[in-house]
């Protein structure tokens, strides 16, 4: 980047959040600047006092994605990482703010946040910069799994993945960037590749019962999320299957899926689900099993097969670190130019640096 820029700045967007928050502290650790965006001064301010960033730390107020990309426009910062959802419509709009040169990290993991940052791929390249989507548990874990397992080997035939994040919650409000997420896999309904198209299934197909690696068990079920995007990239596989731990795996829940989508996708009712769901109040409670387990399953149309997991603890804490660390190296200038999932940018590698553990057959 060129002008009076803050190229060693990594601006965290939402930065009094819980995401927000985990990411700045960690950054702090390791000597990288962070600047927390928001809405709230005094909020950002206290943020950063309890963050203990000092009294001289920079903050950014700037309530709206407008409002933050010509902030962004005019400061240069070397990094952002967007952590304030809505990234269907948040991502493009500020990933192409940060070009010529600057990076740009999110967390999303539906289809359609990440193919609107997939849409700026030629243009990032051109213009020296790397965007990454899906700097999370759920994408990395499962994509780097199948890189690993795919390693050195022609593409498969037939990949699945499983998401199984276990997460201790804190308490509070649901907020607004979690419940359109929720309220968005409703909406788009089931997705998975077959004969290499993306083609419509039932919302919580194929549910199953899985046993860990450490003995413990996980319910889980197929979902339209990222990690099916990542997976296809990953493996070159015609067939795809992504199935995560959070979705409804009851045949009552399930039966009624279709319908719940159909309404929710009217408009005035999906506003008024999101505003309702972001405030309803979640208790505290501990994670319910003792890791978080990104999951592969690989066949070759050989016959041959391969099984791979990547143990992770609270699958909230290792998003926070993947962020982290995927932003800290985006600033030492690794990454490849162009749009691209935290393992594609950075190497598979990265799951194990952000603290995760490889258990392949």
């Amino acid at each position: 980047m060129t002008g009076n820029g803050r190229t060693g700045e990594v601006w965290i967007l939402g930065g009094t959040g819980r995401i927000g928050r985990a990411v700045a502290r960690r950054l702090a650790a390791r000597g990288v600047a962070p600047v927390l965006v928001g809405r709230d001064h005094d909020r950002l301010a206290e943020a950063a006092a309890d963050l203990g960033l000092g009294a001289d730390a920079r903050v950014v107020v700037a309530g709206t994605a407008e409002r933050i990309t010509a902030e962004i426009a005019r400061q240069r910062p070397g990094v952002v990482v967007n952590t304030i959802g809505d990234y269907a419509a948040t991502a493009p709009l500020i990933a192409r703010a940060c070009m010529p040169g600057g990076h740009y990290v999110d967390l999303a993991n539906d289809l359609a946040a990440m193919d609107g940052l997939f849409a700026l791929h030629h243009e990032a390249a051109e213009a020296g910069s790397t965007l990454v989507t899906g700097a999370g548990f759920g994408v990395l874990a499962t994509e780097a799994v199948v890189a690993k397992l795919c390693e050195g080997r022609p593409a498969p035939r037939r990949v699945r993945v499983d998401a199984l994040a276990s997460v201790a919650n804190e308490g509070g409000a649901m907020g607004a960037a979690l419940a359109a997420s929720v309220v968005d896999v409703f909406t788009t309904g089931g997705r998975r590749y077959e004969d290499g198209r993306l083609v419509r299934t039932r919302l919580a197909a194929n549910p199953r019962q899985l046993t860990l690696p450490d003995g413990q068990t996980a319910a889980c079920a197929e979902v339209p999320s990222g990690e099916l995007r990542a997976a296809r990239a990953a493996s070159g596989a015609p067939s795809v299957a992504a199935t995560s731990s959070l979705a409804p795996t009851g045949a009552a829940v399930r039966a009624v899926l279709p319908l719940v989508g159909a309404l929710l996708s009217v408009p005035a009712i999906r506003g008024f689900a999101v505003g309702r769901l972001a405030g309803i109040q979640v208790k505290s409670a501990p994670r319910p099993r003792a890791h978080s387990w990104g999951h592969a399953v690989v066949e070759w149309p050989d016959g041959t097969s391969r099984e791979g997991w990547l143990r992770a603890d609270d699958g909230m804490d290792y998003t926070a670190d993947v962020a982290t660390e995927t932003a800290a190296r985006l600033i030492r200038g690794e990454g490849k130019p162009g749009a691209h999932t935290p393992a594609a940018a950075l190497g598979a590698d990265l799951a194990v640096a952000a603290g995760g553990t490889f258990v392949l057959d």
